[in-house]
């Protein structure tokens, strides 16, 4: 059975995801996606030491299920093709990355509070910061976590995903854009109703319904525990 298994995964020799194509962009983003998560929980846990001097484990995620946040994973898409496409020093890396990263999070931010009227970070306490939705210091991390991405980290995963067999690759390319597809539909719908909500206005439906019982704002605000609502 196990060398039916095996003779079915590497029958096929074809090259997997070979340079920036979609099969490639689609676990780059899962893989940002899922970075991203452990990156704020790691960031929370930090924080509430300095500040708190106390560990506490919160959850912070982009999507209703799994530990997932598409804003990375959008980000890092976006930025690959449009850093990684070309050899550059690394300094002009980090001076790209620095304004396409603050760009990136103004534009998030300014959409998030457009779109759902609410917020998820707000950095106007911090010095040299623009208009809250980023700043200096943060464009700073950006650009060195660009520079660091596209020169050194982007090279050897770029590898490790054209190593996986076709099949098992084609397979997870299949079942990531279905899952993440249904998840964020889910997500932004659920968030689209509490907003409504949160203004007064009754459902209209039966699925208006069905959110309203099943994504409460206290099962929401378990996820989106940085989330506020502009009056």
């Amino acid at each position: 059975m196990i060398n039916k298994i095996k003779n079915w995964i590497y029958s096929d020799n074809k090259p997997f995801a070979k340079g920036l194509c979609f099969s490639k962009l689609v676990l780059l983003f899962t893989l940002g996606s899922f970075l991203g998560v452990v990156w704020e929980n790691v960031l929370g846990i930090v924080k509430r030491l300095i500040k708190y001097g106390t560990f506490s484990l919160r959850d912070h995620r982009g999507v209703i299920y799994g530990p997932f946040n598409p804003l990375y994973g959008f980000g890092i898409v976006i930025i690959v093709v449009i850093l990684g496409r070309k050899k550059r020093h690394p300094y002009k890396t980090f001076i790209y990355g620095a304004i396409l990263g603050g760009l990136i999070e103004y534009v998030a931010s300014f959409l998030l509070e457009f779109v759902l009227g609410a917020k998820s970070w707000d950095y106007s306490d911090q010095i040299l910061n623009i208009n809250g939705r980023t700043s200096i210091s943060y464009m700073i991390f950006w650009g060195f976590a660009m520079m660091l991405l596209i020169h050194f980290v982007l090279p050897w995963v770029s590898k490790k995903i054209e190593s996986i067999p076709k099949k098992i690759g084609d397979l997870l390319v299949k079942f990531f854009v279905i899952f993440l597809s249904i998840d964020m539909l889910i997500s932004f719908t659920a968030l689209a109703r509490q907003v409504l909500r949160h203004k007064g206005y009754e459902p209209l439906t039966f699925i208006g319904e069905f959110y309203d019982k099943v994504y409460t704002d206290e099962f929401l605000k378990k996820i989106y525990v940085n989330m506020s609502f502009e009056d």
